[in-house]
């Protein structure tokens, strides 16, 4: 009996230590190679690559190299922030398959909320998270997307009232693609969505996707005309030299709103 007792202990502690263990990956994924570089020294390499991200493979390339830096003991927060940054990016490209963008999210994602944990005043990491967790959403509206529609919000809006500024008002633009999205389905309006983007576009007249989502958001309540203007705008837009991929993205997707509207 004692041996059968102190048997059944010892798998008890195994089996607490295991899930321990589990409990512990799944909060947070450890590197898969121990740390070689200096975060400074992989942020400037990392940029480099980022600002040939019209390549999804220099963005591939970006995040490795970030990856080496991202060290499990002594987390870094421009490391994490950057590397959720990529993620999104990166992540959401239609190259990409379902499954590939569902690994490189979900590490984008675990950057983003060690971001937020180490610097819980700064935007980047309640932004990023909120904007990863759209993407998923978007791909994944009904097992995703209804259960993030209160995520998704409350990190925007966590934005705005810290630094409504950031990424020349993406957080606006957020909330605006989350009534958008999600009419008919968790009380989005497309009411609300005008009243987000037109602010963001009073603001910050240089973020490309503001004018797409506000052309959407024109046409889904009926003001067929003022999203043609918009469109024109964003054709007439002198797009800053760093932005330029998103320039290019934004005003292809509207010229294909436009079409599919007017048609």
């Amino acid at each position: 009996m004692k041996i059968r007792s102190a048997i059944g202990l010892l798998t008890l502690l195994v089996l607490l230590f295991s899930a321990c263990a589990m409990s512990s990956e799944a909060d947070e994924e450890p590197a898969p190679n121990r740390p070689g570089v200096e975060p400074s020294k992989a942020l400037a390499e990392s940029t480099e690559h980022w600002a040939a991200r019209k390549d999804p493979e220099r963005v591939r390339k970006a995040l490795e190299i970030l990856q080496t830096a991202r060290d499990p003991d002594n987390r870094n927060f421009e490391v994490e922030a950057a590397f959720a940054r990529y993620s999104w990016f990166l992540g959401s490209r239609e190259q990409l398959s379902y499954e590939e963008a569902e690994k490189v999210l979900k590490a984008g994602l675990e950057a983003a909320r060690i971001a937020r944990r180490l610097e819980p005043d700064k935007p980047d990491g309640h932004f990023w998270e909120a904007a990863i967790i759209g993407e998923r959403a978007e791909r994944a509206p009904v097992t995703v997307g209804i259960v993030s529609v209160d995520k998704i919000r409350t990190g925007m809006q966590k934005v705005l009232e810290i630094e409504p500024g950031f990424e020349s008002g993406s957080a606006y633009m957020g909330l605006g693609r989350l009534e958008l999205n999600t009419r008919g389905l968790a009380g989005g309006s497309a009411e609300r969505a005008l009243e987000y983007l037109e602010k963001g576009f009073d603001k910050h007249k240089d973020n490309a996707y503001i004018y797409l989502y506000l052309a959407e958001a024109y046409f889904a309540t009926e003001q067929d005309e003022k999203a043609k203007e918009m469109v024109a705008k964003l054709k007439a837009m002198e797009p800053h030299p760093d932005f330029v991929p998103e320039y290019e993205e934004a005003l292809k997707d509207a010229e294909a709103l436009l079409k599919e509207k007017t048609s």
